[in-house]
């Protein structure tokens, strides 16, 4: 059996909080290989950046890089989340671009084809994971690497025209020719890359989708939705009940109903319309007030870019406004907090909900809806108000209520809808929706990746 080696910006080490999704199923797959994980170590240094740090656990070898101040502002803060973020995300207005940045976007990955490379046997699976490392496999077989190597775009691939509006494209999004494999979320994303090729790489396509390019290179494409750890979910959101915050939350709530929001903070997520939403769903429907608190969990991230403190400072301001024209001695419509709470807190959230609220303007999978439908208690589920944008919907839409984001009336239709929604026809759409959900776990998505990695000609 060959070898696996995971490349991704973060590592999650042994001994580190492994409560993510994507941490568990690339570490099962890392175990059942055996293998190594390569990536950032997450330290910035003043000096010496390059430096590789190893640890073994098992089977599975961990190999991290640090870097300096300047690699990090210019790979990490820079190109990657201020240039390509927005793009793929379509949002244009925001894309911040430099060639600066660009340049040390290259050069870290120029950084880790040099350390990963010398580590490379060729008979190994390399599965490379996101935005951050695009050109990651092309450095590699500048570098002679000739090994299987697949790539997995965790969030949306936008249009070919909105790709092409970003200076030189054709020299980042190029360099995803140098994959065997390509991994989209949806089919929407693995046509939009088909497209690209067809557009800018005057590349044909085969039946199976590949995409043939005109030096008769084949890349194949697929779509790989992204799954989650079902049982665990299941598992901590029933043994969650008991626990000290999710009692309080319950208490707290006065026998109201509640209905949940759990986002990073990103405007990707589209907050500052869900929250108009909320306030017109208490305009629109009147009978209603009173009967629904929304509690909106939304961690700071990336606190120090200028776009992202203004949304605090936006959602901030919708929140106290809508609290101030409609809360009542006993009632605070809107509950807003910035902070993270333990993963087996938040699916005991989940699970005292009646009402879900996934509604980004964009997003790759959003993987909050899924842990949603999980958590929920089979005899008395909420509902999951989901945005027809997130890559979710393709995989949900038999169960969930899908809105458009931009459509503040229809969100507060649909949030009234599901605060109503009978009990036999809550139990039936959550059937419809745990199907899927557990039919397409993080293992199933792991599993199905790498076989068909494997089964390429190397």
């Amino acid at each position: 059996m060959s070898r696996l080696v995971v490349v991704s910006n973060r590592v999650a080490l042994p001994g580190e909080d492994r409560a993510g999704g994507l941490a568990v199923g690339l570490g099962a797959a890392l175990g059942a290989h055996g293998g190594v994980w390569f990536g950032w170590s997450g330290k910035v240094v003043r000096e010496d950046g390059g430096r590789l740090h190893e640890q073994v656990e098992g089977d599975v070898r961990y190999v991290t890089v640090d870097l300096d101040r300047r690699d990090h502002d210019d790979y990490y803060n820079g190109f990657a989340n201020r240039t390509l973020w927005p793009l793929l995300h379509s949002r244009l207005d925001l894309v911040d671009y430099a060639r600066e940045t660009r340049e040390g976007y290259r050069r870290v990955n120029a950084l880790f084809a040099d350390r990963l490379a010398p580590l490379l046997r060729d008979d190994d699976l390399v599965w490379i994971h996101d935005y951050h490392l695009i050109p990651l496999a092309a450095l590699l077989r500048e570098r002679g690497v000739a090994c299987r190597i697949g790539f997995f775009l965790h969030v949306p691939m936008p249009s070919a025209d909105l790709v092409s509006a970003l200076p030189d494209h054709a020299r980042l999004f190029g360099t995803f020719y140098a994959y065997d494999l390509l991994g989209f979320q949806t089919t929407r994303d693995a046509d939009r890359f088909r497209t690209y090729a067809r557009i800018y790489g005057q590349a044909s396509l085969a039946d199976n989708g590949a995409v043939v390019l005109p030096n008769s290179r084949v890349v194949q494409v697929g779509a790989f939705p992204i799954g989650i750890d079902v049982a665990r979910i299941v598992g901590q959101a029933a043994a969650a009940v008991s626990k000290p915050a999710v009692r309080a939350l319950r208490d707290s709530l006065s026998e109201r109903q509640l209905a949940i929001g759990v986002d990073r903070l990103d405007y990707s997520k589209g907050l500052p319309e869900r929250f108009r939403a909320f306030g017109r769903y208490i305009e629109r429907h009147p009978g209603e007030r009173g009967r629904l608190t929304l509690l909106q969990i939304a961690p700071v991230s990336r606190g120090d870019v200028a776009e992202y403190r203004h949304l605090r400072d936006q959602l901030e301001g919708i929140a106290g406004h809508i609290n101030g024209t409609h809360a009542e001695p006993d009632w605070t419509p809107l509950r807003y907090v910035n902070r993270n709470f333990a993963h087996a807190t938040l699916t005991g959230f989940y699970r005292a909900a009646r009402v879900g609220l996934v509604t980004p303007l964009r997003d790759g999978m959003n993987l909050v809806a899924k842990e949603y439908v999980a958590a929920q208690d089979p005899e008395d589920p909420g509902v999951l108000v989901l945005s027809m944008l997130a890559g979710a919907a393709a995989e949900l839409d038999a169960g969930a209520l899908l809105v458009n984001p931009y459509d503040l009336d229809g969100v507060a239709d649909a949030i009234a809808r599901a605060s109503a929604m009978p009990l036999a026809e809550r139990r039936e759409r959550w059937h419809a929706m745990m199907q899927p959900v557990k039919r397409q776990d993080i293992h199933a998505w792991c599993r199905d990746f790498l076989d068909r990695l494997a089964g390429l000609a190397a």
